[in-house]
């Protein structure tokens, strides 16, 4: 019954979306970070493992420095990660909603202290290095045998 009321009364489709979108900035701010460690990262890895072996790293070997990189960014960002997933829950343990990620930030140093930022920080990295392994084994894959079909190896 109430489900049905709210969806007469427009609050259903106004919760919906403000639920799919909510959290949606804090997001960004979690993402935009961990892209400028983790790919600059990437990068100068296989530049210097490159430049040790003489030779241009192998799509395995790429696929280290992306599980490498990845989890070092991912345990960077965990903070953001936890004020990210706290804001998209909308309220604290005691019902009290949050404003913003700022709200989310003092509450959590306040209350119950910096080391809860990095709650699930080992799972994070376990899963990012995983992704990044395979994300950035693919990718070199593919890309290695593109250049080599489209005649430029």
């Amino acid at each position: 019954n109430m489900v049905l009321a709210q969806k007469e009364s427009g609050a259903f489709l106004s919760s919906s979306l403000g639920g799919l979108y909510r959290g949606y900035g804090i997001t960004l701010m979690r993402e935009i970070p961990f892209a400028f460690i983790q790919f600059p990262m990437y990068e100068r890895m296989k530049v210097h493992w490159s430049n040790y072996r003489g030779e241009e790293v192998n799509p395995v070997q790429a696929a280290l420095c992306g599980s490498i990189s990845g989890g070092f960014a991912a345990a960077l960002t965990t903070p953001l990660d936890v004020i990210k997933t706290r804001l998209m829950l909308g309220e604290d343990k005691h019902g009290i909603k949050y404003k913003n990620a700022a709200d989310v930030f003092g509450r959590v140093m306040r209350e119950e202290g910096w080391k809860t930022l990095f709650s699930g920080i080992q799972p994070r990295v376990m899963w990012i290095s995983i992704g990044g392994f395979v994300f950035f084994g693919a990718f070199e894959e593919y890309r290695s045998l593109s250049m080599i079909a489209g005649g430029y190896e």
